[in-house]
């Protein structure tokens, strides 16, 4: 089982210019969770769109086991399970129903779809509200009935795209541990900019910008190459903006005594008394996506802007 893309690209056409969002792309998926991490815009909704058959490439091909998925129609949709960032419904549904109804669209039995909707129901802890019409559910139950309705179908070849959005830490745990136990014997692609999505799960990992690929590797051979570039030193509030202007920091702390601890990408000579940090994933991808200092990762994943309070820095989400 095996998904190949060979220099595959995508354009878009306006009144006065030619876009290129995906450009000369080409990828190797094998059985194992992959990540396809990017910022907003970096082109991995339109490259997940053709991998999934949905877009038609402007240039090069995608492969499902040596055969074009041009070619194999209803026979290459049939494995494959997919989320999309927004997924729709018709608002009268309840979950029982959109998922009785995807799983007939999918062509599963009726015994086959009542016990995988049982199950899914029970996974993602959706069974007290199967009754509920979706359009009156939380972003986040939202989001689980679209995560169960991609698993329906036991798919071969699963893509999701920025599958946690609405979903809290303790959700997001559970999701990344059953698609590490369900991803055993198939493919999974995860397309998002929260990095400890994947972090721990990918088997690899390919990073996107500007509709290019820029590396590819497992988290191990990514995160080597912060190595002896990631440091912590601590500053008194009031030195902050200077020491952003020095370093390219990637977090910060508020500590009891009322100093400032970062977190920085740069030479351990560059703050004194700073001490080495064992890199990880979200540092090279802060590297390779700076933001602005004033924009950073939050461990939940979301992007806050600090600000001065009574003189303490705080993140706000």
């Amino acid at each position: 089982m095996e998904i190949v893309l060979e220099h595959v690209s995508k354009s878009f056409q306006d009144r006065h210019s030619v876009k290129k969002a995906v450009e000369d792309v080409s990828l190797r998926f094998s059985a194992g969770v992959w990540g396809l991490l990017g910022a907003n815009g970096a082109g991995k909704t339109t490259l997940m769109r053709m991998i999934c058959g949905i877009m038609k490439p402007s240039g090069g091909r995608i492969c499902y086991d040596g055969v074009e998925i041009g070619q194999l129609g209803d026979a290459y949709r049939s494995v494959i399970g997919y989320l999309p960032q927004e997924f729709g419904f018709y608002p009268e549904f309840t979950v029982q129903q959109y998922l009785e109804y995807l799983s007939a669209m999918k062509g599963m039995s009726d015994r086959q779809a009542r016990q995988k909707i049982e199950e899914l129901l029970a996974r993602l802890s959706l069974e007290e509200v199967r009754k509920k019409k979706i359009i009156k559910l939380s972003g986040g139950m939202k989001r689980r009935v679209g995560i169960a309705q991609a698993l329906l179908n036991e798919p071969e070849f699963l893509v999701l795209d920025e599958p946690t959005s609405g979903l809290d830490p303790g959700e997001r745990v559970r999701f990344r541990n059953l698609l590490s136990e369900f991803a055993h014997d198939r493919i999974v692609l995860i397309s998002t900019h929260i990095v400890s999505d994947v972090e721990y799960i990918a088997t690899q990992n390919a990073i996107m910008k500007d509709g290019k690929i820029l590396q590819t590797g497992t988290t191990q051979e990514l995160v080597a190459q912060m190595s002896g570039k990631v440091f912590e030193g601590t500053v008194a509030p009031q030195e902050l903006e200077k020491w952003e202007k020095k370093v390219q920091v990637i977090n910060l702390r508020n500590e009891a005594d009322g100093s400032v601890s970062l977190r920085y990408i740069g030479k351990q000579e560059d703050m004194p008394g700073a001490i080495p940090k064992e890199p990880r994933l979200e540092d090279l991808y802060l590297h390779l996506f700076p933001s602005g200092n004033h924009i950073m990762t939050t461990e939940t994943g979301h992007t806050g802007k600090k600000k001065k309070d009574g003189g303490r820095y705080e993140k706000t989400v």
